[in-house]
C-alpha cells in the first residue's frame, strides 16, 4: 500500500526515475532506438544505488521498460501505418507466435535469478555493440521471405529475445526482414507493428511473472513499476527531441559506433557486476 511507504522512499524514487526518464529520451533521440535498450540498465542502476535487492530489480526494469515503450510504439504503428509501409502479411503471421515468445520469456524471467537476466542482456548487448562498432551486416540469405513453419520459429524468436531485453524487437525483427530481401523502410514499418506485439504482452507478463514478489518498490504492478511509467513517458517523450537535434549533427556511422559504445559500455557494467 501507498499509505505505508515513507513519503522520502516514494520522492526519492520518483526523483530517481525522472531523471531516467529524461536520459532515456535524450539518448534514444540521438540513437533512434524505441527506448528499451537504453532504459533496462539505467533503471536497474538506479534501483541498485536506491538499495533494492539483486533479486529484483533486473525483473523491474525490464518490465518496465516494456510498459514504457507500449505507448511509443503503438504510436509509431499507427505513423508507419499510414503510409502503407508494413507488410500485412508478416504481421498476421506473427500476431500468434511473437506474444507466444514473449510469454516463453516472462515464464523464463519468472523462474531466473537476477544475475541470469543480467547475463543475458550483457551477453545480447555485447553481440549488439559488436555488430554496430565494426559495421557487421547480416547478408541477405534469400529474396524471398520463408513461410511455415520457418516464419512461426523465426517470430517466437523475436518476441522471446526482445522481451528477454525489454526492447520492442525492432532490431531482431528489421534483422530477420532484411536478411529476405525486403526493403529497410518496410522492416522498419513492420518492426513497429511488432513491438506492440511484443511490448503489450511483454508487460502483461512481466506483471502476472512478478505479482506478490517481495522487495518490490512502490506502486509496482508485479514486476511493471507504475509510478516509472507514469514519470517516465512524458519526460522521455520531452527529451527526445533534443536527442534528434544531437542526432543530426553526426553522421550514420557515426551514430552506429556511439550506439556500440553505449552498449559495450552496459554489457561491461554488467559484466562487473557479476564478476564481483
Amino acid at each position: 500500500m501507498i499509505a505505508d511507504v515513507p513519503a522520502g522512499e516514494l520522492l526519492a524514487l520518483a526523483a530517481a526515475l525522472a531523471a531516467t526518464g529524461a536520459v532515456s529520451g535524450l539518448l534514444a533521440g540521438i540513437f533512434g532506438v524505441g527506448g528499451g535498450a537504453v532504459i533496462v540498465p539505467i533503471v536497474d542502476f538506479v534501483l541498485a544505488v536506491l538499495g533494492y535487492g539483486d533479486s529484483v530489480r533486473m525483473h523491474v526494469a525490464l518490465g518496465t521498460s516494456l510498459g514504457v515503450i507500449i505507448p511509443t510504439s503503438f504510436r509509431a504503428f499507427m505513423a508507419h501505418r499510414k503510409r502503407a509501409a508494413i507488410n500485412s502479411v508478416v504481421v498476421r503471421s506473427w500476431a500468434i507466435p511473437v506474444p507466444v515468445g514473449v510469454a516463453l520469456a516472462s515464464f523464463v524471467a519468472a523462474v531466473s535469478s537476477g544475475t541470469t537476466l543480467r547475463a543475458i542482456f550483457a551477453t545480447l548487448a555485447f553481440l549488439l555493440a559488436m555488430r554496430m562498432i565494426f559495421d557487421l551486416k547480416v547478408g541477405r540469405v534469400a529474396d524471398t521471405m520463408p513461410g511455415w513453419p520457418v516464419r512461426i520459429v523465426a517470430g517466437i524468436g523475436v518476441g522471446f529475445l526482445s522481451a528477454l531485453m525489454g526492447i520492442g524487437g525492432a532490431v531482431m525483427s528489421m534483422m530477420y526482414m532484411t536478411m529476405f530481401g525486403r526493403p529497410i523502410h518496410e522492416a522498419v514499418g513492420t518492426a513497429a507493428a511488432v513491438g506492440v506485439l511484443v511490448a503489450i504482452p511483454g508487460a502483461i507478463g512481466y506483471a502476472v511473472a512478478g505479482w506478490g514478489a517481495p522487495g518490490l518498490p512502490p506502486l509496482s504492478l508485479g514486476y511493471v513499476n507504475l509510478l516509472a511509467v507514469a514519470v517516465m513517458i512524458p519526460l522521455s517523450i520531452l527529451t527526445a527531441p533534443y536527442g534528434v537535434r544531437v542526432a543530426h549533427m553526426m553522421t550514420k556511422r557515426q551514430l552506429e559506433v556511439a550506439f556500440g559504445l553505449f552498449l559495450l559500455t552496459v554489457a561491461a557494467r554488467l559484466g562487473f557486476t557479476l564478476l564481483f
